[in-house]
C-alpha cells in the first residue's frame, strides 16, 4: 500500500486523497507536502495544517481513495 501512496504523491497533477487505517481512521492528504513515505517504505508520515504529525506503520494502512470515493483495498 505504501507504494500506492508514493505513486499518488508523485502523480502529476497531484490529486488529493485519503489514507484509511485498519482501526477505521481517515487521514486526508490535501497536498503533496502533507505526507511522506519513508525510504524503506515501512511507514508513512502524515502532516496536518495545525502542526501535528502522524506516523503510520505500513501494515496498519488498509486503503486509499479520493475524498468522495470508497477506499481501494
Amino acid at each position: 500500500m505504501t507504494n500506492d501512496i508514493r505513486d499518488r504523491l508523485t502523480a502529476v497533477p497531484f490529486v488529493p486523497f485519503v489514507i484509511y487505517t485498519t482501526d477505521g481512521r481517515e487521514y486526508p492528504v490535501p497536498t503533496v507536502d502533507h505526507a511522506h513515505v519513508y525510504p524503506n517504505r515501512s511507514r508513512v508520515s502524515i502532516y496536518t495544517d495545525d502542526g501535528r504529525e502522524f506516523i503510520l506503520p505500513g501494515l496498519l494502512i488498509s486503503g486509499i481513495g479520493l475524498s468522495e470515493e470508497k477506499p481501494v483495498m
